[in-house]
């Protein structure tokens, strides 16, 4: 079966194509389905964004489309961040510039105040209407200083002390397991199993 993925994000994209390998989906990008994807997150939560777009998508593809909304939650910055993380700052500045922004602003934070946490909402959406929901979190806390050279977002800065390590610094299937997306899809993959029947 094919599935829109409602995101231009290349890595998360490759996120969700690891996490349902094995499965008989062909997991498309909007540019593959043949439509240019834009759509304004005025939601409030994670699920209303997730739901806004995986909507938008369903229907210029005319096929089932996932999306995510997700975002971290900074215990010291209550409500800066969350669903706003990936406009944090302003829409002018890319990862790199958000992670140096929450670094500035988490300067005299003391380690012990430092938690957060990356929660993730996924929507799936089918034509004629239906949708569902998959949600997923993860613990840790915020760096003083970027690790890591992979993922993506604010995974250099987040710590998790289980892993003694960064996300940025997990092999690929070990993020894929325990990240906030992470879990989420392992629930979209088990629900997405159980309606086929025998493995999608």
């Amino acid at each position: 079966m094919k599935i829109v993925l409602a995101s231009g994000n290349p890595g998360k994209a490759r996120e969700v194509r690891a996490a349902l390998e094995g499965m008989n989906v062909e997991l498309l990008l909007p540019d593959e389905a043949g439509f240019r994807f834009e759509v304004e997150e005025t939601g409030s939560t994670y699920a209303e964004n997730a739901l806004i777009k995986a909507r938008a998508a369903c229907e210029a593809s005319g096929l089932p489309a996932l999306a995510d909304d997700s975002g971290v939650e900074v215990d010291a910055l209550p409500g800066e961040l969350g669903v706003r993380s990936a406009r944090f700052g302003g829409e002018g500045l890319n990862d790199s510039g958000r992670n140096a922004l929450l670094l500035e602003r988490m300067r005299d934070v003391p380690e012990a105040e430092r938690g957060a946490r990356y929660v993730c909402v996924l929507a799936y959406v089918k034509p004629g209407g239906w949708f569902g929901f998959f949600e997923g979190a993860l613990r840790g806390r915020i760096l003083r200083a970027p690790r890591g050279e992979g993922g993506f977002g604010y995974d250099p800065l987040m710590y998790l002390p289980e892993q003694n390590g960064a996300v940025s610094e997990l092999p690929i299937d070990l993020k894929n397991r325990i990240s906030h997306r992470g879990i989420a899809l392992a629930e979209f993959r088990a629900w997405l199993a159980r309606e086929a029947g025998d493995g999608a």
